[in-house]
């Protein structure tokens, strides 16, 4: 049975995309088969995949989006990259950044990529989708089409405090849209556990939050090599082996398998 993880934080630079990638490349390490898919218009999971050009690819989830909006028949395979054995990806461009305007006036605009995903359920064992740092239309479909939401959060102030709105809106999300939606977790990234203001930020998380949302274990250490992945387009298991970061996403991935 297939689970949709969505990746999401309105913050920026919190590392969701090195978290959709190396949750994605440890799943399949474990034998799953696995679809990316690139929700934001900066491309940086599908060029931390190989494809340097990303605003110069077509059959993108762009693509997707505006068919669905003319109410075109969409083919199963259509915008599937086959990247390696198990790991599929549907790319993500700037075109992207026009589907708010693009769907201002859709029908059930929040709701489009659904059937889309659900068509692909029956063919992978996860589907990961790396969200824009945005709460508009298209982290809004994602949501939609989520089982659950995995929330990386840099271990800092502003990035802890801006996770109020994004509960807010997945509670919103849940009440309306998608009624199955679960947090799989708050994932703190970056923390330098040599400094106490990173052991108090993670102290607050776990205060604030652990009562009533799950909150990993596992947090991911600050560490250049995890950062360098994206321009050398390999994953953290291929990049850096016996890395800390390394260790730390091989944890997660364990910990997410637990979870179902």
């Amino acid at each position: 049975m297939c689970k949709v993880i969505a990746i999401a934080n309105q913050k920026g630079g919190v590392g969701k995309t090195t978290t959709a990638m190396n949750l994605g490349m440890g799943l399949v390490k474990e034998g799953k088969k696995v679809l990316m898919m690139d929700a934001d218009p900066q491309g940086s999971l599908t060029i931390s995949l190989g494809f340097r050009e990303p605003d110069k690819l077509t059959d993108t989830l762009f693509d997707i989006f505006r068919l669905e909006a003319a109410g075109e028949e969409i083919q199963p395979e259509y915008g599937i990259r086959h990247l390696q054995d198990n790991v599929d990806l549907i790319a993500g461009n700037i075109d992207l950044s026009s589907v708010e305007i693009s769907l201002s006036a859709a029908i059930s605009r929040e709701t489009m990529l659904r059937g889309v995903v659900n068509e692909l359920r029956d063919h992978y064992d996860y589907i990961i989708i790396d969200c824009m740092p945005s709460l508009g239309t298209v982290t809004l479909n994602a949501l939609t089409c989520a089982d659950t939401v995995l929330i990386p959060v840099q271990a800092a102030y502003l990035p802890v405090k801006g996770l109020r709105q994004l509960i807010k809106t997945i509670n919103l999300v849940k009440r309306s849209l998608n009624p199955d939606l679960e947090i799989e977790g708050i994932l703190l990234t970056m923390v330098d556990a040599r400094t106490n203001y990173a052991k108090d930020i993670v102290a607050q998380v776990h205060e604030v939050y652990g009562k009533s949302i799950p909150v990993f274990e596992i947090e991911i250490p600050l560490s250049v090599r995890a950062a360098e992945t994206s321009a050398v387009a390999q994953s953290i298991y291929e990049y850096d082996p016996k890395g800390k970061a390394t260790l730390a996403y091989t944890t997660l991935t364990k910990e997410v398998l637990a979870h179902g």
